[in-house]
């Protein structure tokens, strides 16, 4: 939020964006040189990565205002995720055929392919980086301040807001709410793999199934975007938070591998759309001029999300020595999300945030 905040005091959403993306580029194609036994390098440039990942991201998801109105908000959200789910499958494809007959490529075995998986990473994010950082022109802010003005008027700004995001009911609920359900989504994505291999799958088939979510993503996600167009984000939300629950009932009693390429396929067909629809149902529930901060608290919640789950799963599977009633418990944060979700007001919502918007209270 911090950070949001300071961007949209300046104008400089997109400037932010450049250097947080440059960071998450330059360590991840860092990750090349790493050489067996250098796991502290490692450590140490991924954490930076993920912090020019999860920076980027606050001011990419901003810029949602600057290149569609309200009424393209749903399609425009997710057709960035399918993008997304589209591009990264297809470098996600090549680097695992890379792993799995290095020789064909030239390399020398599976580590050496690991190696320049992350450089091909790197390159092919610095690529796709271009034409919104050429093409995207942002709006408001107060574009000539030096950064003493910047940084002060940020830390205002940002203090106002934490008395003010309180008085906006909808929007703090609607936070609540998606930190809660994201957790099970994060959950799932984080921790699918490791579940597989707890009931004995072979890794290589697990790695297969996570392919298939990503291309099942690219077309879903669209789909959502439609739904989400006719019916408005929150059904949408809650029919994928519904398909996440089925999903979770299934994996509890999962027993074939050929079972866990069907549950990637159900995954597939909502992990984009839920996704998608959040960002675009909390864009209509936002002032427009402070975008980059209020997406600060948007990526804050979905951050501390990644954490909870997979601790809450860790856990469960301790005390009982059963992955299976591990995974049950994530049902629980998605039952959680609905039932907040539910009670949050798109209309009042949105008219509350237009109303600070216009400066008031």
């Amino acid at each position: 939020p911090l950070i949001g905040a300071i961007a949209d005091q300046g104008g400089v959403r997109k400037r932010f964006l450049l250097f947080f993306t440059a960071m998450g580029i330059v360590m991840t194609g860092g990750l090349f040189l790493v050489a067996q036994g250098f796991w502290a390098l490692a450590v140490a440039l991924y954490i930076v990565a993920i912090i020019g990942f999860s920076g980027s991201l606050v001011f990419y998801d901003s810029l949602l205002f600057d290149v569609t109105d309200e009424r393209g908000f749903d399609f425009v959200s997710a057709l960035g995720f399918a993008a997304g789910y589209l591009g990264g499958g297809l470098l996600f494809f090549i680097n695992v055929l890379m792993t799995l007959y290095p020789q064909s490529f030239g390399l020398v075995d599976a580590a050496e392919a690991v190696r320049v998986s992350f450089l091909s990473v790197a390159l092919w994010w610095g690529l796709f980086s271009i034409p919104v950082l050429l093409l995207v022109r942002e709006h408001d802010g107060h574009p000539g301040q030096d950064w003493g003005e910047m940084v002060g008027g940020g830390l205002r700004r940002l203090r106002a807001t934490f008395a003010q995001v309180r008085r906006l009911r909808h929007t703090f609920l609607f936070l609540l709410a998606y930190w809660c359900y994201i957790d099970g989504v994060d959950t799932i994505v984080r921790m699918a793999v490791d579940y597989g291999l707890s009931l004995g799958f072979e890794a290589n088939g697990l790695m297969v199934a996570l392919l298939i979510t990503q291309f099942v993503g690219f077309p879903a996600a669209l789909g959502f975007g439609v739904l989400g167009r006719r019916w408005g984000p929150r059904p949408g939300i809650l029919l994928a938070i519904g398909v996440y629950l089925l999903v979770i009932l299934w994996a509890y009693r999962m027993q074939s591998q050929w079972e866990f390429y069907l549950l990637a396929v159900a995954i597939g067909l909502v992990q984009g759309g839920i996704q998608a629809l959040s960002r675009s149902f909390y864009a209509r529930l936002i002032p427009r001029n402070q975008s980059g901060e209020f997406f600060g608290f948007f990526n804050m919640m979905a951050k501390f999300a990644a954490v909870l789950g997979p601790l809450l799963m860790g856990g469960v599977s301790l005390i009982t020595g059963s992955p299976r009633l591990s995974i049950l418990s994530v049902a629980l944060l998605f039952v959680a999300g609905a039932l907040l979700l539910y009670r949050v007001d798109p209309r009042e919502g949105a008219a509350q945030a237009r109303t600070l918007e216009r400066g008031g209270v």
